[in-house]
């Protein structure tokens, strides 16, 4: 019988204490004195966002099919039990077993988003292992970082000793082997995070000096130690048909925000929008087999109880199989009474007919993603959508009976224009007009509902948009104002709501985005002055932000506004993707030309990914 790490009087305290207890269907408890490594796999924010992450549950779901391995979780708690944890002094525990954090072998943490920075440090303290890497020693655990945001690892860079760069089903194997090896010659930490370093996808921050010029531009990187890389290749997974993947699924005690079986399809996506950092980041494009997917859903509703089903890819629509795989899915779910969770599809008659059969037509809304709203910029950031295509996509939506349209755009994206503002809300209106001039009045329920709603750019690494200025603040509600104005000029207004994302918190974002080393200090200086949970907006604070910024003397203008050179060395340099820099500089250029380029599954474009010789795509040599 377990023994919780929180009294019964702090559980009556604290909201949603299910978050805290463990011991959920589907989780998997060992006998630590029968394996060799502990590691604590971490989500930064708070359970139920945690609990909804798919990278954690294929890396939870591996690592416990090791015999030497036990992989418990932890995740952020929310301040209330924050604050207690801190009174009373309680080390931060993970779920399953409810050791202290600091006792195990490895501490992974999943890098998902830059505004959980904070929330590391939070994780770290609480576990009361030292935030600075260089101040551990060996009776810490390896603090090691994953995910999207490890791509540009650099602002945090001083809280990690090792970062894994790509998927992790391919390098943890030999990382934990050599992890047992260096236990049994006498451990010693420095030495192991040297070896690890040798290792494909592994970087070790500590072990490469950034020198930087004058105007604190990055001259180059440089390895403190013989044999430490000074580029670190993104591990992929070749053949997801053989890769692991969990058919037993954590359930959460409490409703997740993603309270679904979730069944990946494919990673990569062929599009190659120019502001996607994912497009980039997880090419080659690879699809499971269609029979495999079919196993693993039946396997997953069987095990998890769960009643909703979603598929997962960055573009579901170019799943070569998809209409198999749905009409299969269609039968499964009714026969197990699941209901089915479609990922935003191209509108054809295909995707509409079978939209009709799975979902409620009257609850439903019909989602588009057209970025801009002019042409123009739709060819400057290759969406690869005409306004033809959006408007015929709708009418068909209206005649099969929807009347509920969500269109999603940015703000601020490079060479946009006012016009191009405008653009948005003209659009919104020649969709609501499309709806009056193909549904005959009398068949009208009620008005077209049309909603818009804006996010601000914000320039990332690896994409052609890295060298792009982000614009400031104030140009980025001058915008949201523009576009709200424009709106109520339209004819069609009544049936358009708008809706616009926070400018604060996406100036901040850009910043860490692209950020150097240099940031570490001003993360942990806004941490210890009460900065967390900044994803949640009630309780960002944009104050404690600035002044941490300005106590350590640094511009964020000089990592979001300041226009970069086209041979500028950045922080993420030292990681290599497959996709060439060269290749991201002529996608920036035909850019500004407003050139398109054309879709992966029509013709090879050459963007070197094909070094992993996986690409379902891809040709042997880059053009």
């Amino acid at each position: 019988m377990r023994k919780l790490a929180l009294s019964h009087d702090i559980m009556m305290q604290v909201d949603k204490s299910a978050r805290y207890i463990g011991g959920e269907f589907n989780s998997v408890m060992k006998d630590k004195n029968n394996i060799d490594i502990r590691f604590c796999m971490c989500f930064p924010d708070v359970y139920e966002i945690g609990m909804s992450h798919l990278g954690i549950q294929i890396l939870y779901s591996m690592f416990n099919s090791f015999e030497d391995t036990w992989c418990e979780r932890v995740y952020s708690p929310w301040p209330d039990l924050d604050k207690i944890m801190r009174e009373k002094n309680i080390p931060l525990f993970s779920l399953e077993s409810q050791d202290n954090v600091k006792d195990f072998d490895f501490l992974g943490i999943t890098l998902q988003y830059e505004m959980c920075y904070t929330n590391i440090l939070q994780i770290l303290e609480l576990s009361q292992i030292p935030i600075f890497s260089k101040d551990r020693n060996e009776d810490y655990p390896i603090v090691i970082g994953g995910g999207p945001c490890s791509y540009n690892p650099e602002p945090i860079a001083d809280f990690f000793d090792i970062f894994y760069i790509g998927e992790g089903e391919t390098r943890y194997r030999e990382l934990l082997d050599l992890y047992k090896e260096c236990k049994k010659s006498g451990y010693n930490r420095a030495d192991f995070l040297y070896q690890a370093s040798k290792i494909p996808g592994i970087y070790v921050p500590s072990l490469i000096e950034v020198i930087y010029n004058d105007d604190f531009t990055i001259k180059e990187f440089k390895p403190v130690k013989e044999g430490v890389p000074v580029k670190v290749r993104k591990e992929v997974e070749t053949d997801l048909d053989d890769s692991y993947y969990p058919t037993k699924p954590v359930i959460p005690f409490i409703k997740a925000t993603q309270d679904r079986i979730t069944l990946e399809i494919m990673r990569g996506c062929p599009r190659g929008c120019r502001f996607c950092q994912a497009g980039q980041l997880y090419r080659p494009i690879r699809t499971k087999d269609v029979n495999k997917l079919k196993e693993i859903a039946e396997q997953m509703i069987d095990n998890s109880g769960y009643e909703e089903l979603n598929l997962s890819s960055l573009s579901s629509s170019d799943y070569p199989d998809l209409k198999e795989l749905i009409t299969y899915l269609i039968d499964l779910c009714e026969q197990k009474k699941v209901n089915i969770s479609l990922p935003s599809l191209r509108v054809d008659s295909f995707s509409l007919d079978v939209m009709s059969k799975v979902q409620d037509i009257k609850k439903s809304s019909l989602t588009f993603a057209p970025e801009a709203g002019s042409q123009r910029m739709r060819n400057i950031i290759n969406k690869g959508l005409t306004e033809e295509q959006i408007l015929e996509g709708c009418k068909l939506a209206f005649l099969g009976g929807w009347n509920k349209v969500k269109l999603y755009f940015m703000l601020g994206l490079p060479f946009e224009t006012d016009e191009d503002v405008v653009a948005i809300a003209e659009l919104c209106n020649e969709v609501a007009k499309v709806y009056y001039e193909t549904i005959p009045k009398e068949e009208r329920k009620q008005r077209v509902s049309i909603t818009a709603s804006t996010s601000f750019f914000i320039p990332k690494p690896f994409t052609p948009f890295q060298w792009a200025p982000q614009f400031k603040l104030e140009d980025f509600r001058e915008k949201a104002k523009l576009t709200k104005e424009s709106i109520i000029s339209q004819l069609n207004q009544r049936s358009i709501k708008y809706n616009w994302h926070d400018t604060d918190v996406s100036v901040l974002e850009g910043v860490f985005a692209r950020g150097d080393r240099r940031l570490s200090k001003v993360i942990y200086d806004a941490y210890k002055a009460g900065a967390i949970f900044d994803a949640w907006n009630d309780y960002f604070d944009y104050n404690i932000w600035l002044k941490a910024f300005a106590d350590n003397d640094i511009d964020m203008g000089f990592y979001t506004t300041r226009v970069r050179e086209l041979d500028e060395v950045f922080p993420w340099d030292i990681i290599d993707i497959g996709v060439t820099k060269e290749y991201l500089k002529r996608e920036w250029i035909k850019a500004s030309k407003g050139e398109i380029t054309r879709n992966c599954m029509v013709g090879c474009n050459g963007c070197g990914a094909n070094i992993y010789g996986s690409g379902k795509f891809c040709i042997t040599s880059n053009k």
